[in-house]
């Protein structure tokens, strides 16, 4: 192997910590995966014998480029509405051995991430490189072209701003057995419960994407979430799958197969100080399953708030509800093979559903409009 496939194979190998630090830096695994790809191409116009330390070179070019597209996205931001939120890692839960524990705790939670947004890029670069990968000043001062001391400074504020936000409990139990009681309250539609599971200030964000009228501002007090949540948690709680969110407690709504949003939950002291709404299309697209079977999913428009007309109640004590159900598209109409009412949002365009199809669909009680008339 020559010297050009030598330095190949290390980069490859070296590739899982760019990308970890990528990530930290952008918050997005579309834009890291681009950064790591930006540093192995830069790598690959490079001349062999001028790299001494190829670790250091790796992380001083990645730590570049994350640095040139904050500063762009910054200026992008500008000109956008809405909430912006990370794009979440997910995991099914696990047990919650030793070395389970000791991944969870190296992991970049959602509620880091969300403060180092307000961060400029300087000091996210100078903290996440310092505090999270353990980098010595005097090797982030050469990446942004200053002193040590400024770099050291840069870290010292931005980790004035992390210290100033809420705390997350490190006990993922205790993070489940909230978040259980937060949806035993939200299927039951008790206010009294959910008041009594949030944090005083707990701020709901929604993230639903760049698109002209998505833009949804974050609730805050507890009064206000509880309210929101006692009107339209009853709907997504019943499709919510439990997942650990960038190793935290969250929720999955959908399925693998087609996700629909996933919800992230900070837990300060026993209660949700923050709740996280992602169904931006292009940070679910990776939880995405290849559309050989398409699935309708329900209730979560209502969840963001929106109204739509002549809504089918269903009672949900009146039916016992399967983990999945088929629902059968025919010139005759929509059935399930349970022979329920179908009440769902199709979640693809109607001139493309193709009778005699069957699409999984976790079924349950929504109040939704009943989708009955006949396809053509």
């Amino acid at each position: 192997m020559d010297e050009r496939g030598v330095i190949a194979v290390q980069f490859e190998q070296r590739r899982p910590h760019l990308q970890s630090i990528a990530y930290g830096m952008l918050g997005s695994v579309s834009e890291a995966e681009d950064a790591v790809q930006e540093c192995w191409l830069r790598l690959d116009r490079s001349n062999p014998d001028a790299i001494s330390d190829l670790r250091a070179w790796l992380t001083t070019a990645v730590g570049r480029i994350c640095l040139d597209m904050l500063r762009a996205r910054k200026a992008r931001r500008e000109h956008h509405a809405g909430t912006w939120l990370p794009e979440p890692l997910i995991e099914e839960p696990a047990e919650e051995g030793p070395e389970h524990q000791s991944v969870l705790a190296d992991s970049i939670g959602l509620a880091l991430l969300i403060v180092l947004e307000s961060l400029t890029p300087p000091q996210r670069l100078a903290f996440v490189l310092h505090d999270i990968f353990a980098m010595p000043f005097a090797d982030i001062a050469k990446i942004m072209e200053r002193t040590p001391h400024a770099a050291r400074q840069l870290a010292s504020r931005a980790r004035q701003r992390v210290r100033a936000a809420p705390r997350p409990d490190a006990d993922l139990a205790l993070q489940r057995r909230v978040v259980d009681a937060f949806f035993a309250a939200a299927r039951a539609g008790d206010f009294d419960a959910l008041l009594a599971m949030l944090h005083p200030d707990v701020a709901f964000r929604f993230d639903l994407g760049p698109e002209r009228g998505r833009h949804r501002p974050p609730l805050t007090g507890a009064d206000t979430v509880a309210r929101h949540l006692q009107a339209t948690a009853p709907q997504f709680s019943l499709l919510a799958t439990p997942v650990l969110v960038n190793g935290a407690t969250g929720s999955l709504i959908g399925t693998s197969d087609n996700p629909v949003a996933v919800l992230g939950f900070t837990v300060v002291r026993g209660r949700i100080a923050a709740l996280d709404l992602m169904k931006d299309p292009a940070k679910l697209r990776r939880l995405r399953a290849p559309p050989d079977e398409r699935t309708a999913m329900t209730g979560l428009s209502q969840f963001e708030g929106a109204q739509h007309d002549e809504p089918q109640k269903l009672n949900p004590a009146s039916v016992a509800r399967p983990k999945r159900v088929a629902i059968v598209i025919s010139n005759q109409g929509v059935s399930t093979t349970t022979g329920w009412p179908v009440g769902f949002w199709w979640a693809e365009q109607r001139t493309t559903a193709v009778p005699g199809v069957t699409f999984p669909l976790c079924m349950s009680s929504l109040p939704v409009t009943c989708l009955s008339h006949p396809l053509r």
